[in-house]
C-alpha cells in the first residue's frame, strides 16, 4: 500500500508549546542584553507598580520577562506599548502588536528546534500572583511534555 507525503522517515510533530494569558504582563526581548532587559525590566515595575518580575533566558541574546500584578488587558497593551516605543526596540514593537491583535499574550515554555526551554536567570521583588500562576501552568506544561516523549 502507497501512502502519498508519508515516508518512514517522517519525523514526528514536535509541537512549541507556549503560556498564554490576558492577566499577566508578559514581554519578549529578542536580541537583546541581559543587562538591557533587566534595565526596562526594573523601568516597568516602578513605573507601573507591577510588584515584582522574573527574567527568564529563551537563547542567546533573547529574553522573557514576566510580571507580578494582575492588570486588565486594556493596560497589558498600554504596558507592553509603552515598553515598545520607550525601548525603541522593533522587535517588542513586533511582538506588541501580535499580543494585541490576538488579545492575550504567550510565552514559549517548551523547547524550540535547537533551542531549550526558558529557564530563569532573574527574580527581582514579590513572586506570589502572576510569577507563581506562570510558573505553576509552566511546570505543568513540562510535565506533560515529559509524559509525551
Amino acid at each position: 500500500m502507497k501512502v502519498l507525503g508519508l515516508t518512514k522517515k517522517s519525523n514526528q510533530a514536535k509541537p512549541i508549546l507556549g503560556y498564554t494569558d490576558d492577566e499577566a504582563v508578559m514581554l519578549d526581548f529578542d536580541d537583546t542584553t541581559f543587562k538591557t532587559v533587566k534595565y526596562w525590566a526594573n523601568r516597568t515595575v516602578k513605573w507601573f507598580k507591577l510588584k515584582g518580575f522574573i527574567i527568564l533566558k529563551s537563547s542567546l541574546k533573547n529574553y522573557h520577562v514576566v510580571f507580578n500584578r494582575a492588570v486588565s488587558w486594556k493596560r497589558n497593551i498600554h504596558i507592553m506599548n509603552w515598553v515598545a516605543l520607550e525601548s525603541h526596540n522593533e522587535k517588542m514593537k513586533d511582538y506588541a502588536l501580535m499580543q494585541g491583535i490576538k488579545e492575550s499574550s504567550t510565552l514559549r515554555v517548551s523547547p524550540k528546534r535547537m533551542k531549550r526551554s526558558p529557564r530563569i536567570v532573574y527574580r527581582y521583588g514579590m513572586q506570589e500572583d502572576q510569577i507563581r500562576s506562570f510558573l505553576c501552568h509552566r511546570n505543568m506544561i513540562k510535565r506533560i511534555q515529559r509524559l509525551c516523549v
